[in-house]
């Protein structure tokens, strides 16, 4: 692994955080591959929020998932207000690449979500997925209520029992509550939709997650 700087492999504190602006960042008004709105109040729907690496792979993940109804990719669990890309590459805003999934529960699940996070990725690598190394590549859940959250940590007890039988190490995934969610900026949004060659770091542990088979699929 080439040399990486500490300050992007920890977060910093609020007060050494760039200091961001007040304006979001314009997005498109709707998804790019399935034309349902990026940002709206979604009456019926509910949301669901993930770090797993670079965020063009993850959000692809999801929004080939049943059930999903928007995605959208950003920011999150840092300090810095409506940051951009680069800075969140500097690793001084402590914001993760997250996912951020509009779903409805009538087709799909939270714990069929869930199943497709830990799948994805490795959630054993800390501050890095793969070859992409920093504190914005970190594993996370970020739970919007105290049910996501008693879900959430049900199965990473559940998925470390797994990785330990397959000589996998602890699992690192936060999971806090749903910080504030920066939208990133318009060319990220459904990337690999709109580069079908692009890059894409993501790649599970081809261990099975034993959750989520309760989903409704249609």
């Amino acid at each position: 692994m080439r040399f990486v700087s500490r300050k992007k492999l920890e977060i910093p504190s609020e007060q050494d955080a760039l200091p961001g602006r007040a304006e979001r960042m314009p997005i498109p008004e709707v998804h790019f591959v399935n034309g349902n709105p990026l940002d709206a109040d979604f009456a019926g729907k509910k949301l669901a929020m993930f770090g797993l690496g670079c965020f063009w792979g993850a959000e692809r993940k999801f929004w080939q998932a049943p059930g999903v109804y928007s995605t959208a990719v950003g920011y999150a669990g840092g300090h810095t207000p409506n940051p951009t890309y680069r800075e969140v590459c500097t690793g001084m805003t402590g914001h993760n690449e997250v996912v951020r999934v509009v779903y409805d529960p009538a087709v799909t699940s939270y714990d069929a979500l869930l199943k497709l996070f830990w799948e994805s990725h490795d959630p054993t690598q800390g501050m890095r997925q793969a070859n992409d190394v920093g504190t914005q590549y970190r594993s996370g859940i970020y739970v919007y209520d105290d049910e996501q959250r008693a879900a959430a940590e049900a199965a990473r007890q559940a998925y470390q029992a797994a990785l330990r039988d397959s000589r996998y190490g602890d699992i690192t995934t936060e999971i806090v509550d749903a910080p504030a969610f920066y939208f990133a900026e318009e060319y990220h949004q459904q990337y690999l939709a709109k580069n079908p060659g692009g890059y894409c770091g993501l790649g599970g542990t081809g261990v099975a997650c034993q959750i989520g088979t309760g989903a409704k699929l249609g």
